[in-house]
């Protein structure tokens, strides 16, 4: 089966392009009409005609034709695609009463499409484009498939929906009024207080939606998604905007919802938070932008470890070429690098909050981790760092140079990714530069892009080159994982890493996720304290004492996973748990 896609948003037919897909086309030469003009002036590509011979793929000046084999027995399990050349999903996400399904895959292989039609908030076509099947339809494509009875509920409103969105900055721009006022047209059992508390949300109860942090908004949606007393929840990315200690708030208590009347279903791209979370797991693979497909069930371990080796067993499917690896950390010796920058004891106030920050240094060759909860002064030191922001009393060395990547990036440039990265690096057009940065980052088919159409995900690898490229000593990154999918974090990690060592440099790196900390990570500071009050600091410490000093504040444990070796957390009151926190061993050794 063949399928062939048009990223219309990135066709720049018929103003800036003649049509080079269409007159290149062996097929069209023949006097076939395999590639058209479309109502929209865009091309449209002929499936049916299409020979696969990917000559319009290479030409095309902007890239956005892709042109795929898929195997023959996915062509009767097409659920849903949008348009002609569009996105196509097959297969689909299968809740479970009485269970939490995770969901894992990478960033626009349909994750949300699958889930919003589980919601009954898109309607499947069965990848028939215009078409509207009928009911009765739908349920036979699912016969003897356990989303059979799902579907049946469905579409008899026999199930009560609440589905907790991805983009939850959204909610401001379509409500108006208190968080409270929120909460309260959703509050089905007259809940607000208790869940309130729960997610730490009580002060900001009267507060207008729209003068709410991110990681209060974050909250607050999961609140109210909670709130509703469904019993099939969606909860769509839980963890982003929030710190460790929400992060893994939110997962106890999501999970704590679970019982045999209810279904829970998590799309999560924190490896740590979706193994904490959840019961089961499917596994969509694909090709970004162009087609998913969603595995069969299986156990959140097993489904973790399928998913980085790349390989689905039972369908006998590669759907990566390689295995992603993690590698225990080496007891390292410190003090035998030269000194890139230290710092005396550091105050700085901020209106009532007030940041301390203890003496240390960074030396060469080396990556410091960040991690700490939101409102502990994380990004005020960063700033410190960066030279942005000037402490009250102590100093720091000011001669080395700093590249900076901010936790909030400005995304409202006209520039195209290509000028943006030629301004800040004479090594722009080089081979090199491009195996070290570009490739890496997956942005060679973003190069014309302007930075103001870019999503989350793309303007963060954009912004992580752009500070990469610069000619530094330090290398200061706030938050490189948020809106990155489980592959790119992996991939950015490994990157900076790479680019340290060659740089003869060294790398800050503040984040929210466990395991890519642990992954890039050589030397910990860890800042604690109380949120928008009081910020200090601990170390930089090796990972060793950083994490079991952190991991100990929060009562968790972790351990190293048998196949693949991956952190991950050990659930409350286990034997494992339990024997780790007597021993005073919160953090696995290694």
């Amino acid at each position: 089966m063949r399928i062939a896609t048009v990223k219309k948003d990135v066709c720049i037919a018929p103003k800036e392009c003649p049509f080079i897909c269409r007159n290149v086309c062996p097929v069209v030469r023949s006097g076939k009409d395999c590639i058209l003009e479309g109502a929209d002036k865009k091309p449209v590509i002929d499936e049916g005609l299409c020979i696969g011979c990917g000559i319009c793929v290479k030409k095309c000046p902007v890239q956005c034709i892709s042109i795929l084999n898929l195997p023959e027995e996915l062509k009767t399990q097409a659920l849903h695609r949008y348009t002609k050349n569009g996105f196509k999903l097959f297969r689909t996400i299968i809740p479970q009463f009485g269970e939490v399904v995770g969901v894992l895959g990478p960033n626009g292989i349909g994750k949300t499409t699958a889930i919003q039609i589980l919601a009954g908030m898109e309607y499947p076509n069965l990848g028939r484009v215009g078409e509207k099947p009928e009911h009765k339809e739908i349920v036979q494509f699912f016969r003897g498939t356990e989303a059979q009875p799902y579907f049946e509920k469905l579409f008899k409103k026999q199930i009560n929906l609440a589905y907790k969105p991805q983009y939850v900055d959204a909610i401001p721009k379509g409500f108006n009024g208190t968080v409270k006022e929120l909460l309260q047209k959703v509050d089905k059992n007259k809940n607000i207080t208790k869940v309130a508390e729960q997610l730490n949300i009580t002060r900001v109860l009267d507060r207008d939606i729209k003068n709410i942090s991110g990681g209060e908004l974050q909250r607050t949606a999961i609140a109210a998604t909670i709130l509703k007393g469904a019993n099939v929840m969606f909860f769509d990315e839980p963890s982003s905007y929030l710190d460790i200690k929400q992060r893994l708030n939110v997962s106890r208590l999501i999970y704590s919802l679970k019982n045999k009347d209810t279904s829970i279903s998590v799309i999560e791209h924190d490896l740590i938070v979706l193994d904490y979370i959840s019961d089961l797991l499917q596994v969509m693979y694909g090709e970004p932008g162009v087609y998913g497909v969603v595995s069969h069930t299986m156990s959140s371990k097993n489904g973790i470890n399928t998913y980085l080796d790349g390989y689905l067993k039972d369908e006998n499917v590669r759907f990566r070429d390689h295995i992603i690896k993690f590698e225990a950390h080496p007891l390292t010796k410190k003090g035998k690098n030269p000194i890139l920058t230290e710092w005396t004891d550091i105050t700085k106030k901020l209106g009532d909050f007030r940041l301390s920050v203890s003496e240390g240094k960074i030396e060469v060759n080396e990556i410091v981790g960040i991690l700490g909860e939101n409102g502990t002064g994380k990004t005020t030191f960063a700033k410190i760092l960066a030279g942005e922001l000037k402490p009250d009393t102590g100093s720091i060395d000011t001669k080395m140079k700093i590249s900076y990547k901010p936790q909030y990036i400005e995304s409202n440039s006209e520039s195209t990714v290509s000028e943006v990265l030629a301004s800040v690096t004479k090594d722009f057009g080089n081979d090199e530069f491009r195996h070290t940065v570009i490739n890496p980052l997956q942005i060679g088919k973003l190069l014309n892009h302007k930075i103001n159409s870019l999503s989350g995900g793309e303007l963060q690898r954009v912004a992580i080159a752009v500070c990469l490229a610069k000619n530094a000593d330090i290398y200061l990154l706030d938050e490189p994982s948020a809106y990155l999918d489980v592959e790119q974090r992996l991939h950015v990690a490994k990157m900076i890493k790479e680019a340290i060592k060659k740089k003869n440099s060294a790398a800050i790196v503040i984040d929210h996720d466990l395991l890519f900390l642990d992954y890039i990570s050589e030397r910990l500071l860890v800042f604690r304290g109380e949120s928008s009050k009081r910020g200090e600091t601990f170390g930089p410490v090796d990972m060793r004492t950083g994490m079991n000093a952190f991991l100990k504040e929060v009562s968790i444990t972790m351990r190293r996973d048998g196949q693949t070796q991956r952190p991950r957390i050990n659930k409350l009151d286990s034997v494992k748990d339990r024997e780790q926190k007597e021993s005073g061993n919160y953090y696995y050794y290694s």
